[in-house]
């Protein structure tokens, strides 16, 4: 069976571990290889973890069976004073999508939402990456807006940001 766990800092190597698998599967028709392993430093090394669970007030979840962990996720509550909750990241291992482990994340993150009176969850999402479109328009959410974001190094993040009233 599946269940959802809450994620601490001794956690960051399992978060590591599926990010290093899932994190350039889901890119590696979209960015460059360079993109990738600089996003990759950017968002998973050690000290941006710890400083995204201590500072950025990111809330991360495994979803995990017996003793492997097959995916993750991080939210932050009221997000930049909207009154909303933002995924920053859901990524499930390859081999074990489209088994329901997405859609449980997603539960768990609306139930967090909801915990704390967010009114709608939201999320940004690669504009070519058409698997994760079609999995949150599936699940309701609706496109709010488009973004560019300049993450430095020359790269930028060319984004729809997806919304769901909860």
């Amino acid at each position: 069976m599946i269940e959802i766990i809450r994620a601490a800092k001794n956690n960051i190597r399992d978060i590591q571990a599926v990010s290093d698998v899932a994190w350039p599967h889901a890119f590696k028709d979209i960015l460059s290889p360079s993109q990738i392993k600089y996003m990759m430093n950017w968002m998973y090394s050690d000290e941006s973890l710890r400083e995204q669970m201590d500072v950025k007030n990111h809330h991360y979840f495994l979803a995990k069976e017996n003793d492997e962990f097959l995916g993750y996720m991080s939210v932050q509550h009221n997000c930049e004073n909207t009154g909303k909750t933002k995924i920053h990241k859901i990524y499930i291992l390859p081999d074990r999508q489209k088994k329901g482990i997405g859609k449980l994340l997603l539960c768990e993150a609306i139930n967090e939402a909801k915990r704390h009176d967010s009114q709608a969850i939201y999320l940004n999402v690669n504009k070519y990456n058409e698997t994760a479109i079609r999995f949150y328009e599936k699940n309701g959410f609706f496109l709010a807006k488009e973004e560019v974001i300049d993450i430095g190094n020359g790269f930028i993040m060319d984004d729809y940001v997806f919304e769901k009233t909860i």
